[in-house]
């Protein structure tokens, strides 16, 4: 009887209990919105907000909003915000203190932190209001607006050069200065820090992708000005115009295919990976509890941020071409890595903390992210907006920037490929970096190349032979 007891009971307990297979993918989350209030949760009004970005207020608070901006997201965001003295000073230099482009441009260059590091919390404040994919794009899409500014302003007053390293530049520097810091944060932590292959596989590919297609324009133009052709310099820099912008239009519709991939056809993988992270987060409490800015107070911060980051870049680019031409500091080294530390600012800030909170996936996104965007979107729209001002900016890199960008490709997605990151592998990551840091502070600027005219042909074959060398190397030829 008391076997049979038994039995009744353990038959009661199993009906009860959930099903692995039949009720758990049923409950998965389709949105962020679901992951955070539940798939049954209604709310009034046009605009939905998600509960993890809800301020409890609405409107313009000016105490309360300066004191979150204050705050920021992190100590590190908060101790950035220390140097916004340094913003009315950049702008009242330019405009007062002339023929000192030294004190000018340190000063724009400092300013340009606190400046870029609203455009990012803001962009985090108002990505808390939405579903994870759309979040985790705008948020990227809004840190990206300070490159933008500086490509704009710098094809505006026609350094083309500097644009095109800087191009590359950003793309080195998030994927080997910022993925190196995230990995080494997440390190410091934790033993081993473990991110999905939806977020590193697809990324590397398509970063893979990407910068083959940056680098067709002079791997033709290479071959064809060292393989005797019977063409004038300007036809060579002519087609490779044509063949840069097509690649332009090109990445633009790959990039709204991945775009359409991410946010419509598999969403619904990256939800449940960011959903993951935040379980995980470690200080998720904590930010849980914050006070937050109001959708009227993010958007004014992106444009009080927007605004002071134009006048900086322009104040900061108006002093590049002295600072190149009279204190020995090479237009590689300007735009290879001067430029983008300063306009990844925001995002390298973003992505650390990030990992530091166990946030791989999401820092990782950021990283990826940020680097596809501007391989796949920021070059490209250059590049169309040269093509609408009558310019020739084209996608003719210099050899060095090239191989060095499908090199550090290669280098971090071997890295991704077991899914895994330890503390060793991010400071070897940043070890590369600056290795190519030294490399572009010692590289001569394009008017120092007088000589390769004087010696004939014989530079420019020696300059083929190792173009298709090292494009053989890496398996692009």
């Amino acid at each position: 009887m008391a076997a049979h007891n038994d039995g009744v009971l353990r038959d009661r307990e199993k009906a009860q209990r959930p099903s692995q297979f039949s009720e758990r993918e049923p409950a998965l989350p389709k949105t962020r919105q679901e992951i955070v209030n539940g798939p049954n949760v209604e709310r009034k009004g046009l605009v939905r907000i998600k509960s993890a970005g809800e301020s409890g207020r609405s409107g313009l608070h000016p105490l309360q909003f300066l004191a979150i901006v204050w705050r920021s997201s992190s100590r590190v965001s908060k101790a950035v915000n220390i140097l916004w003295p340094f913003v009315p000073a950049a702008i009242a230099a330019h405009y007062a203190l002339q023929g000192h482009p030294v004190v000018n441009f340190t000063l724009a260059y400092i300013a340009m932190v606190p400046c870029a590091n609203l455009i990012g919390f803001a962009g985090q404040e108002l990505a808390r209001k939405m579903p994870h994919m759309l979040g985790v794009l705008t948020e990227t899409t809004i840190a990206s607006t300070v490159e933008i500014i500086l490509f704009m302003i710098l094809l505006v007053q026609d350094q083309f050069y500097v644009i095109q390293a800087a191009i590359l530049g950003s793309i080195l520097a998030n994927m080997l200065l910022c993925l190196g810091l995230c990995f080494f944060a997440a390190g410091l932590r934790r033993e081993e820090a473990t991110f999905h292959a939806a977020v590193s596989e697809v990324g590397s590919n398509l970063l893979l992708i990407a910068g083959l297609g940056l680098a067709i324009p002079t791997v033709f133009e290479r071959a064809v000005t060292n393989t005797g052709f019977n063409l004038t310099t300007e036809d060579i820099a002519d087609r490779v115009l044509h063949i840069s912008r097509i690649i332009a239009i090109l990445l633009l519709i790959a990039y709204a295919v991945f775009l359409f991939f991410q946010m419509h056809t598999h969403h619904g993988i990256y939800d449940e990976v960011f959903e993951h992270d935040e379980r995980r987060d470690a200080d998720g409490h904590k930010d849980r509890a914050k006070a937050k800015l109001t959708l009227t107070e993010c958007i004014l911060a992106l444009a009080i941020s927007v605004a002071l980051v134009t006048l900086i870049a322009i104040a900061l680019v108006s002093e590049i071409p002295e600072i190149v031409e009279k204190h020995h500091i090479s237009d590689p080294f300007m735009g290879l890595i001067l430029v983008p530390l300063v306009e990844k600012a925001a995002e390298h800030l973003t992505a650390i903390d990030e990992a530091w909170d166990n946030q791989i996936n999401f820092a990782l996104s950021h990283c990826i992210g940020a680097t596809i965007q501007t391989a796949m979107l920021n070059a490209p729209l250059v590049i169309i907006a040269g093509w609408i001002r009558r310019v020739s900016m084209d996608l003719n890199f210099e050899l060095f920037d090239i191989v060095m960008l499908i090199l550090a490709i290669i280098t971090v997605g071997n890295m991704l490929r077991d899914q895994k990151s330890d503390y060793l592998e991010g400071f070897l990551c940043i070890i590369v970096y600056v290795s190519i840091a030294v490399a572009a502070f010692y590289f001569p600027n394009p008017h120092e190349a007088g000589g390769h005219e004087a010696t004939g042909e014989t530079t420019g074959e020696a300059a083929g032979e190792v173009a298709t060398h090292a494009l053989r190397g890496l398996g692009l030829l």
